[in-house]
């Protein structure tokens, strides 16, 4: 039987980071085509990148608009400086965007701003636009979970279909066996309903068979498949090759469960912790029980909350900290440069613009020449947790136990030892 690859090491926050930076990226226009978008895939030398660039620089000085022609060949050169830091081309290759992003005020406050992406997969293509918007799609494409695996949950009245791919997993198909339920009748009428019902169970498995064709070859192309339900209706499923070829050949467990259908699907992945040991959202669910286990024990090493994390990391006694991929968190630091005052907070997203506000004045001075800086909670964490070799992994909001985890602020942390 197959195995689902378990060979790589799943980076959460870089994840994090990426899709961060693509909903960031994806709201930014340029005046006129001033955003350059370099995708660098990894056998292109840095030379012959830098090269192509520097050419295109030359083409631009032809563009008629004096503030456009200026933006792209700032942001050109700002590429080609960034490109220059390094030796060869990293392992995946290398994503650049940089641009003319317009600031408040209107025409003329632009800045000329770099976001650089090492993927977590090669990039394939050596790729160069200059547009009024960056080019987002390949980047995307490179993050699209490439395993996906299907799930078939069944018995003799019902069945469901679904699928575990990354930090999530969905119930895509549901149906009806139309089966009839077993007879106590003897004799001649008991053989014919027996008979009836043979027929009803074999145009059953054909129509799942035809339902799993059209959901996991046509429409999700999965790379394993599980099959799961109550009784010996799964295993004569299987036995007996209802299932196309393609599917039946990536088969790589059956299991008993107490549910079929939709309900049916939930569980067999539950049970499918083996099976399923690189799938993202089977991580998930191990750390977030471990959280659970020890939170409800009495000697339990769980904390939650920013501030106790913190003080726990400090003190080196933090193994894993979780945080929901939506925690709407930041950390706000104000310095004053007059007398280099210094005030940290950590704020709810949504009162960001009110607490930059009672940030403006320094209030030991009573100075207005206060810089604030801001951080994604994510981020911040990720940094203070790397002296004392802390673990942090982001957990997908989407499942039942990453919402169970909002519960709890969406900051937690399991510890080494008690503090």
């Amino acid at each position: 039987m197959p195995n689902v690859d378990t060979s790589k090491k799943f980076d959460s926050v870089a994840l994090y980071r990426i899709r961060k930076l693509l909903s960031d990226l994806s709201n930014k226009t340029g005046r006129g085509t001033e955003l350059v978008s370099l995708y660098l895939p990894p056998k292109k030398p840095i030379h012959e990148a830098i090269s192509a660039l520097r050419e295109e620089s030359g083409t631009a000085s032809n563009i008629k608009s004096d503030v456009t022609r200026s933006h792209v060949q700032d942001a050109l050169t700002k590429t080609m400086a960034r490109l220059r830091l390094y030796k060869q081309t990293p392992e995946n290759g290398l994503v650049i965007f940089c641009g003319a992003i317009p600031g408040p005020g209107g025409p003329g406050n632009e800045t000329i701003d770099l976001y650089e992406v090492l993927p977590q997969k090669p990039v394939t293509v050596f790729l160069y636009r200059c547009d009024d918007h960056f080019h987002l799609d390949p980047l995307r494409e490179m993050l699209r979970e490439q395993d996906v695996i299907g799930v078939i949950s069944m018995d003799a009245t019902e069945a469901g279909l679904g699928i575990v791919s990354g930090d999530s997993w969905e119930v895509i198909d549901t149906m009806s066996s139309g089966v009839s339920g077993k007879t106590k009748k003897g004799g001649q009428s008991a053989r014919r309903y027996e008979r009836l019902r043979e027929m009803e169970l074999t145009d059953y498995f054909s129509r799942l068979a035809d339902h799993a064709k059209k959901s996991f070859l046509e429409q999700y192309q999965i790379k394993a498949l599980i099959v799961g339900g109550p009784g010996p209706t799964k295993d004569e499923f299987v036995r007996d090759k209802y299932l196309d070829y393609r599917l039946q050949n990536v088969v790589v467990g059956i299991l008993d469960s107490g549910y079929a259908g939709r309900e049916g699907v939930r569980e067999t992945i539950e049970k499918s912790g083996k099976l399923l040991e690189n799938v993202r959202v089977v991580e998930e669910k191990k750390l977030v029980q471990r959280f659970f286990r020890e939170i409800n024990s009495d000697s339990g090493l769980a904390i939650y909350g920013v501030k106790d994390i913190l003080a726990a990391l400090k003190k080196a006694a933090v193994d894993t900290i979780l945080i929901n991929d939506d925690a709407d968190t930041l950390y706000l630091k104000a310095t004053c440069k007059k007398c280099g005052n210094i005030v940290e907070k950590f704020v709810q997203r949504s009162q960001l613009v009110s607490e930059k506000q009672k940030l403006l004045i320094c209030e030991k001075c009573g100075s207005n020449e206060v810089e604030i800086t801001e951080r994604d909670i994510v981020d911040y964490l990720a940094d203070a947790a790397i002296d004392s070799g802390a673990n942090v992994e982001v957990i997908s909001s989407k499942t039942e136990d990453g919402a169970m985890m909002k519960n709890f602020g969406g900051i937690s942390a399991i510890l080494r030892y008690r503090v």
